[in-house]
């Protein structure tokens, strides 16, 4: 779905089961918006790199190409830097993580060498980590809450299921010798597969040194091999039906193989986007996901910092326009919209693959066959992201608010909606690829200002609802015009 609502709630009358009680929810226009740039000397003619975009990724490329030596610089087309992750004030007051809006999977080696944490980034663990309020026709509606404390979350699972409950730390485990195995491939290079039998005998002996970590985790994965290589080809719903039988938590662990994909629980290949949400680490454990304190920006902005802080130059408001190509179509260097021509040695582009090569360079400039490679890339999104602010927390039926309105341990985990088994799951997804917005979408909702206070005015909070599945394109190729956006707006907060 196009673009975003800044969604602004007042709390009232009764709401079904575990949704929040009377969210009126109305769109406004966006409001003042938190700036996280380093600032930077004057833009110079030359470079020894130029990264385009100043997503996350952008930036800490430009903090090791600075590291390296090399004179870089970032210039980014919006007023603000981090890309997807950023914090801004939507709604006057309000800080909100606009589109990413939780961290794991930044590469431990990273936090280390650019030092983030001197550079200001703090990160506010979750424990408990994940909720799942029932709606069921029973009185009071259960409830499924899992955190780092085993006994615990047993005890949790156990009322739906004793099976399950006595078969999750196995599950953990398994899966947990999976990520151990896996890992060192996060930051390994990719094997060229094919340079593999190119070239003079000493260089094919050393490509095929490359396979050195993939081979490490085969053997360390050892008989359990065709298992693990289960889990990453199969749909989850088979991997999960083998290990469980109560579907809320089949259906909670679901979420993390389907969440950000156009995809359904039955699909295959599904288990592999579970294990890439298990594989993050904060702070020393593993599969932990946390919020980072003054929202997303601050990391951005930490990154930035440490870029800066080795010499990198970092501007907002420089849209780039196009790529500068020498003769033999090398790059070398970048034009502005407003016609300043940067050169440099080395152009590194943070933006989509489709923008890169579909808009900032010339169509003639490159084969033929590698342009429609591109242009049939797929990176259509289900999700719409909802951002709400609200003077108060939202209640469940299946966990009430205290009576002073402070925030219970649930409030603080990613809180799992329409996630009663994996089959709602799957009519959320058909209904979207039929060209209908979920009538029951899945949704994950957070809410950071539990920790993290200064995100909200006194005793309000900020509120994010990840939701899916909405189609690019609606039935009958109509597009998402303000009526549509308002009615799932309106589906997914009432």
């Amino acid at each position: 779905m196009a673009g975003r609502c800044a969604l602004r709630g007042a709390l009232g009358a009764r709401c079904p089961s575990r949704w929040p009680r009377g969210w009126r929810l109305s769109l406004r226009p966006p409001g003042a918006r938190l700036a996280h740039a380093g600032a930077a000397a004057q833009l110079q003619q030359e470079y020894d790199a130029v990264v385009i975009g100043a997503g996350h990724n952008g930036l800490v490329a430009a903090a090791y190409l600075q590291r390296a030596g090399l004179r870089t610089a970032v210039l980014e087309r919006r007023h603000v830097l981090g890309g997807a992750a950023v914090t801004e004030e939507i709604v006057p007051g309000f800080k909100f993580s606009r589109a990413s809006y939780l961290l794991s999977l930044l590469r431990p080696q990273i936090y280390a060498d650019l030092e983030l944490q001197r550079h200001g980034l703090r990160v506010l663990p979750r424990d408990p980590y994940s909720f799942t309020p029932l709606l069921e026709d029973r009185s009071p509606p259960r409830s499924l809450l899992l955190g780092h404390d085993m006994a615990q979350t047993q005890q949790q699972i156990a009322q739906f299921s004793q099976k399950d409950a006595q078969a999750y730390p196995e599950y953990e485990a398994f899966m947990g010798r999976m990520v151990l195995a896996l890992d060192p491939l996060l930051d390994a290079p990719p094997v060229d597969t094919a340079a593999l039998g190119k070239g003079s005998l000493p260089q094919q002996l050393r490509n095929l040194q490359t396979l050195k970590p993939l081979l490490q985790a085969g053997l360390a994965l050892g008989r359990q091999l065709p298992h693990y290589y289960e889990v990453l080809t199969a749909p989850i719903s088979k991997i999960l039906d083998h290990w469980f039988e109560s579907e809320p938590l089949k259906a909670t662990l679901a979420t993390d193989a389907v969440i950000g994909a156009m995809a359904s629980p039955h699909t295959p290949g599904s288990g592999y986007v579970l294990l890439h949400h298990v594989m993050g680490e904060l702070e020393g454990r593993r599969g932990a996901w946390g919020y980072v304190a003054g929202g997303m920006g601050a990391l951005s902005h930490a990154i930035a910092q440490a870029a800066t802080a080795r010499g990198a130059h970092i501007f907002a408001d420089k849209a780039v326009c196009h790529v500068l190509l020498g003769r033999a179509g090398e790059a070398r260097g970048v034009v502005l919209q407003d016609g300043t021509e940067v050169r440099s040695k080395l152009v590194l582009s943070n933006a989509s693959p489709q923008i890169t090569f579909l808009e900032l360079i010339p169509q003639e400039q490159l084969p033929k066959d590698f342009v429609q490679r591109i242009r049939q890339l797929d990176t259509r999104s289900p999700v719409t992201k909802i951002n709400v602010a609200v003077d108060r927390l939202p209640s469940f039926l299946a966990a009430p608010n205290a009576h002073d309105g402070q925030a219970l341990p649930h409030h603080q985990c990613s809180i799992h909606l329409n996630c009663e088994g994996t089959q709602l799951l799957h009519q959320a997804f058909t209904e979207a690829a039929q060209g209908h917005p979920s009538s029951r979408p899945m949704i994950e909702l957070c809410i950071p200002s539990v920790l993290d206070p200064g995100l909200a005015p006194p005793g309000c909070h900020v509120v994010s609802l990840f939701t899916q599945y909405t189609p690019s394109v609606l039935a009958g190729g109509r597009c998402w015009d303000e009526q549509a956006r308002n009615a799932y707006a309106d589906t997914g907060t009432s």
